[in-house]
């Protein structure tokens, strides 16, 4: 016999003589599973009997894979939430217990991604990569481990920034009736994060798909989807996908305050959200309330907010702003669902169908919209210049409806009202064009100066733009001083204001 096979026989023997005491010391040990028959089946829900043991929240494992979450756990058994299309399933499959309750990945490798609430990809990238898993159900920051907002989220949009601050860590609810630029609103937010450091989440519930393919369209056409995760419950997805989306977003932005970052998400829209926890609801005989929506509708929606903050230095310093947005009826906010979030919010943006109509875009009713942090969370320079903005707007409106009837003015009155309107004129913004803050600031400089109003109207735009141009010459002390948050003194004002001027000769002077 040669070397070779020697050495294989030898191999051979210890093989079977590690088999042979893997045998001996085997030792068969049973572990107890609890099974159960489903008895019923609807459209997003199933029942069961069988599982004493199940917990509330627990996945549950149905025969041909589909994964339900436990919802109601009754004397004669459960209810489960389906997270998949229930058309196939059938009364008298098994059903057993996973011991695991609802979760998500998250990490540095979703962002770009396109993902369902259950972490399938969407956008045909291939698998996730993700660091770990975490709940999509996390009980939220306590009082003490929160620090207060007062760090800006800049979002581009003059009229938010100058009007309605949005600070890191607040709750701003976005609200209006359909097709007057909600999403238009929080998607310009998004985009104005480029550069920021600065993740976005938007979590898309129970819109159509088009509408959720032009979103992502332009967040990939203006490089915001590289800073961005999406995640999608289509409107014609399971009721479940649809009541957990919200929470497994939320889970996904969290991961990344608890890093030190700041977060921006938006929810579009809970009205969805809040319509499909009620149809789950219903199906599960739960007691229904007010217009039909269960008892806890609140706390549904109340347990997901708050979970946006402003984390404590300590622990890391990170923030969660939140952009929920709310659809409305009629322009009724004082509907069940509008109220309740406006209740849980930290102010709300509201966009009037009338100012929609009237080519106001963004069409922002400033006299409704409000913001609970103010100028806490906004910029020193802001609140040098526009801190007078609103109240003269508000006067504006107020004459204006006035002079429809007609009656003879005073010349304070008409000064009133043409500064009104190039007020007015200076609010319209088109998508996509995000303002910087310096050149808000000059503007609103000019602006609260009364220097545009001698400016025709029909030239304000031009007026604006010349201004904006301007703000590019502004000393690099300046832009500094504002970008820090520190005052602007007169010497930086009338810096300021020269340069401005400068870049409006010529265009005061032309006809109307």
């Amino acid at each position: 016999m040669d070397a070779k096979q020697s050495g294989l026989s030898s191999l051979l023997n210890r093989t079977f003589e590690t088999l042979v005491q893997v045998r001996q010391e085997y030792a068969p040990r049973l572990v107890a599973t609890e099974t159960g028959t489903v008895t019923a089946v609807s459209t997003g829900i199933a029942r069961v009997s069988g599982l004493p043991g199940a917990a509330y929240g627990e996945l549950i494992r149905l025969q041909d894979g589909t994964l339900g979450i436990a919802f109601n756990l009754d004397a004669d058994g459960i209810a489960l939430v389906l997270l998949s299309d229930s058309n196939a399933l059938k009364a008298g499959i098994a059903a057993e217990r996973t011991g695991q309750i609802s979760d998500v990945p998250v990490g540095q490798g979703l962002l770009g991604r396109v993902l369902d609430p259950t972490a399938r990809p969407l956008d045909g990238k291939g698998p996730l990569i993700f660091s770990r898993r975490m709940p999509i159900e996390r009980e939220s920051p306590h009082i003490m481990d929160r620090a207060p907002v007062e760090v800006p989220l800049q979002t581009g949009i003059k009229v938010i920034d100058a009007l309605i601050p949005i600070g890191r860590g607040q709750r701003e609810l976005i609200l209006g009736d359909r097709q007057t630029g909600k999403t238009t609103l929080a998607v310009d937010a998004i985009l104005n994060q480029k550069d920021q450091d600065i993740v976005c989440v938007y979590c898309a519930i129970g819109q159509r798909s088009a509408s959720v393919a032009k979103v992502i369209a332009d967040l990939q056409a203006n490089g915001a989807l590289e800073y961005t995760v999406v995640v999608v419950a289509e409107g014609d997805d399971a009721p479940g996908l649809r009541y957990i989306a919200p929470y497994a977003a939320t889970t996904i932005a969290e991961y990344f305050m608890m890093q030190g970052r700041n977060v921006l998400i938006v929810y579009d829209d809970l009205t969805h959200h809040a319509r499909a926890y009620r149809e789950l609801a219903l199906l599960l005989r739960r007691p229904p309330g007010r217009e039909a929506f269960p008892g806890d509708i609140f706390y549904l929606h109340s347990r997901l907010l708050e979970r946006s903050t402003h984390l404590r230095q300590e622990l890391g310093g990170g923030s969660l702003t939140a952009l929920p947005i709310i659809e409305t009826e009629a322009q009724d906010i004082s509907a069940y669902i509008p109220t309740n979030l406006i209740s849980i919010t930290d102010g709300q943006i509201y966009l009037s169908p009338d100012l929609f109509q009237k080519g106001m875009l963004p069409a922002v009713d400033v006299k409704m919209s409000v913001s609970r942090v103010g100028g806490k969370a906004q910029l020193a320079a802001y609140r040098g210049v526009a801190g007078a903005l609103k109240l003269s707007y508000a006067q504006f409106e107020e004459l204006e409806s006035f002079a429809r009837f007609g009656t003879r003015l005073d010349e304070q009155t008409r000064r009133t009202i043409a500064h009104g309107e190039r007020i007015r004129s200076w609010l319209k913004q088109p998508q996509f064009d995000l303002i910087p803050v310096t050149e808000q600031v000059v503007v609103l400089l000019m602006l609260t100066a009364a220097k545009f109003d001698t400016v025709p109207l029909d030239h304000m735009q031009e007026a604006e733009q010349a201004v904006r141009n301007a703000a590019a010459r502004m000393p690099d002390s300046i832009r500094s001083r504002i970008l820090s948050g520190e005052e602007l003194n007169q010497k930086d004002r009338d810096t300021m204001l020269a340069l401005a001027e400068e870049s409006l000769a010529g265009i005061e002077k032309r006809p109307q």
